[in-house]
């Protein structure tokens, strides 16, 4: 697990498992430091530089330690603005406490984890052997990787969740594809599992079934599953198409690049589009959702797969902003889409969702096309537009009694 508010979660196949009084000594623990580097070695490509450092701490000690890290200024202002997100967007419920919540995952189950900072590989002393095993090899490759890219830095990019979350599936994918490579003995992972990918990601899911993490809402869920199966998924599939090449050395840019081989392995690749909003009044927080976002806020209010994931499909760029006003939060999103055909799917898919979350009735439809609903106090305006030859669509959701007006389509900037 890497540390920051980006990492909800230590190892994924240890988690759930837990104390044993029957502890093991630091010996037993650089013991298996030992015998796992030369595997991690030979399955990721590349030697360690210098010998990683291992220290026993105390429970405790990491729980200060990540603390620390999330009342970070920086952090706990990121925190503070996708708290606001995820209410507007309807994903988490208006009580919800994000903090809280992200500090009982954190804590709950910790076993281990190396921070870049100090180059140190942390293991919480008094856990059974099998238990620190399972850590230590997933935390060893992620102490390979920093001594090849910065962890910290990479990590740390604001503003931009979606390519925030295409990176870490590659960092936490590579790790987590490392140790079911061991336990499986073969790097086809998925396919030699009963029940491919889907049966692998049953498996880590399961694995993640400790109290806290069962109760945290979907989207917490599964954007800490993206990183371990989807990751997983795409650093198999990058050792297939990139043999010899080391995946954190040519990243994805997008979700849409770790979901999508017609994305990333295509020549030229489909990177996403640069959406620029204007500055807006009153603005709390700004960021980027991303196609795998985008498919969980429709299945949020839709509850259909199959339908959501065709709808997010085709995705090419997006840019939200939360807006503070007197009556609560509203919300200003502009999207892009590869094509008139798949912005529209995403329109309707949309409307569905937006009838469903707020009971509204059928849209009012202008003759250019904007479509506004209304419903349990919120207005939704969605206007479909084509600005710099690509095909937007905007979505204004405000408050009743607040003006849907956030937002000049104009003075939006598309690519370039």
């Amino acid at each position: 697990m890497i540390h920051g508010v980006a990492a909800l979660t230590a190892v994924v196949l240890a988690a759930g498992c837990r104390h044993d009084p029957h502890s093991t000594g630091r010996g037993v623990y650089a013991d298996i430091v030992a015998r796992d580097i030369p595997v991690i070695e030979k399955g990721v490509g590349v030697p360690f530089k210098r010998p990683p450092r291992l220290e026993l701490t105390t429970h405790d000690r990491v729980r200060s330690f990540l603390l620390q890290e999330i009342n970070d200024s920086v952090q706990s202002r990121d925190l503070a603005g996708k708290e606001a997100a995820y209410k507007v967007f309807g994903f988490i419920s208006d009580n919800t406490d994000v903090r809280k919540l992200i500090v009982d995952l954190y804590t709950e189950q910790i076993i281990g984890l190396y921070n870049p900072k100090t180059k140190v590989l942390y293991v919480v002393d008094g856990l059974p052997e099998d238990v620190v095993a399972v850590t230590i090899m997933h935390e060893l490759v992620h102490a390979l990787q920093d001594q090849y890219i910065n962890l910290d830095s990479i990590m740390r990019a604001p503003s931009d969740d979606d390519h925030q979350a295409a990176v870490k599936a590659v960092i936490e994918g590579e790790a987590n594809y490392e140790q079911m490579v061991q336990m499986v003995g073969d790097g086809n992972v998925a396919i030699r599992l009963p029940g491919g990918r889907e049966r692998l990601r049953d498996l880590i899911r399961e694995s993640q079934m400790t109290p806290q993490f069962s109760a945290a809402p979907m989207v917490i869920q599964e954007e800490a599953l993206f990183s371990y199966v989807n990751g997983a998924d795409f650093v198999q599939r990058f050792k297939s198409h990139e043999p010899g090449k080391l995946p954190f050395n040519d990243m994805p840019q997008s979700t849409e690049q770790v979901l999508h081989d017609r994305a990333f392995f295509a020549t030229p690749r489909d990177a996403p589009i640069e959406v620029r909003l204007p500055k807006l009044a009153n603005e709390v927080y700004q960021n980027t959702l991303g196609e795998f976002d985008t498919r969980l806020f429709l299945f949020q209010h839709l509850g259909d797969q199959e339908l959501s994931s065709r709808a997010a499909i085709g995705w090419g760029g997006d840019r939200y902003a939360v807006i503070h006003t007197p009556n609560g939060n509203a919300l200003a999103w502009v999207t892009a889409w590869d094509s008139a055909i798949d912005a529209a799917e995403f329109v309707d898919a949309l409307g569905q969702a937006t009838q469903q979350r707020y009971r509204a009735t059928a849209p009012t439809i202008a003759s250019n096309g904007v479509r506004t609903y209304a419903g349990r106090g919120r207005t939704v305006v969605v206007t479909p537009r084509e600005i710099s030859g690509k095909n937007v669509v905007l979505v204004v959701d405000v408050p009743q009694g607040a003006s849907p007006n956030l937002v000049d389509l104009n003075h939006v900037t598309i690519g370039g």
